[in-house]
């Protein structure tokens, strides 16, 4: 099984850019990797559309978007077509043709002996719905995994990667429901004295929840 702070498996695959091999594409930025069960269904659809719609968001925070199906390119690029047409909005990112699964096993979205995507049915496509957050390292900062019936919430994905992005840099943590720019907790390790002169001044509510200000920029 795949761990956070691993080094994400690279892989080989055509795309609807062309033959990919994955950490070369990555090169130094972040990358959100989110996967589909099949072409032309209709949460995937309204998902891919959205992604398109915010993927600037992600551009500006040096963050990629890569897609996965398990269908063919030639269905990928059919399927963009209705994307644009339901969605209002071009997707321009890649997305990876997975027929024979090889990328869906390596990154334990399916099982090993799960059979080929020609064979599979609506019940077993339901597995491969995943969101894999990697950094500049190549390293999984971040796995989610919906089921089929429920659509994902991207804006939460973006908060996320604020997150692992600002805590990457600094020694503190985000609390619940935090957002850009909120207060944020410094992490235990750091003493009192060490927190005055990183932070300036700082909140203590217990020996261990201490808050300060932090620019997310």
């Amino acid at each position: 099984m795949l761990k956070i702070n691993e080094i994400a498996p690279n892989f080989k695959a055509n795309s609807t850019i062309g033959e990919i091999e994955f950490h070369q594409w990555l090169r130094d930025s972040w990358a959100i990797l989110f996967s589909h069960p099949k072409d032309f269904t209709p949460v995937c659809t309204t998902e891919l559309g959205y992604m398109a719609s915010i993927e600037k968001d992600f551009t500006k925070r040096n963050c990629k978007l890569i897609g996965l199906s398990i269908d063919s390119v030639e269905d990928h690029n059919l399927w963009k077509k209705d994307i644009e047409d339901v969605q209002g909005t071009s997707v321009n990112y890649p997305l990876i043709a997975d027929e024979n699964l090889k990328i869906a096993k390596l990154y334990n979205m399916l099982p090993a002996d799960e059979a080929p995507s020609e064979s599979r049915t609506a019940m077993t496509n339901a597995t491969v719905r995943s969101v894999f957050l990697i950094d500049p390292e190549k390293k999984i900062r971040m796995m989610l995994t919906y089921p089929m019936t429920t659509g994902r919430n991207f804006e939460e994905i973006i908060r996320v990667l604020d997150s692992v992005q600002l805590t990457s840099k600094h020694k503190v943590a985000t609390p619940a429901n935090w957002k850009k720019n909120d207060k944020v907790i410094i992490v235990p390790a750091v003493s009192d004295k060490d927190a005055k002169d990183t932070f300036g001044d700082f909140e203590k509510i217990k020996p261990y929840l201490r808050y300060t200000k932090l620019d997310a920029s």
